[in-house]
């Protein structure tokens, strides 16, 4: 399992309406080729900094078949008005769980 987390940088003062529209967007993430899950998370220390958790079967699942997609499109109309720059985009794959 890969785990995509996209850094994500908003306007403070649109913080509920972004959580919303990543909210609407679930159902397009839901659909994805390979997706098993998604979260967001709000960065405590700075406000209108957020990470977004999406767990992938492959990477190419998250490079290719999603963003080649119409799902990704709809996700990007929903969420990519808020983006304050172009989110910072990593993948990673557990080597060890200890606890």
């Amino acid at each position: 399992m890969i785990t995509e987390i996209a850094a994500l940088r908003i306007d403070p003062a649109r913080a509920s309406d972004f959580e919303a529209a990543v909210a609407a967007a679930k159902e397009h993430f839901r659909a994805a080729k390979g997706c098993h899950g998604m979260s967001l998370e709000r960065v405590i220390e700075t406000p209108g900094a957020y990470n977004l958790r999406v767990l992938w079967e492959t990477v190419e699942a998250h490079t290719v078949d999603f963003r080649g997609s119409e799902n990704f499109q709809k996700w990007r109309a929903l969420a990519g008005p808020f983006f304050l720059e172009p989110p910072v985009v990593v993948h990673s794959e557990t080597v060890g769980a200890y606890f």
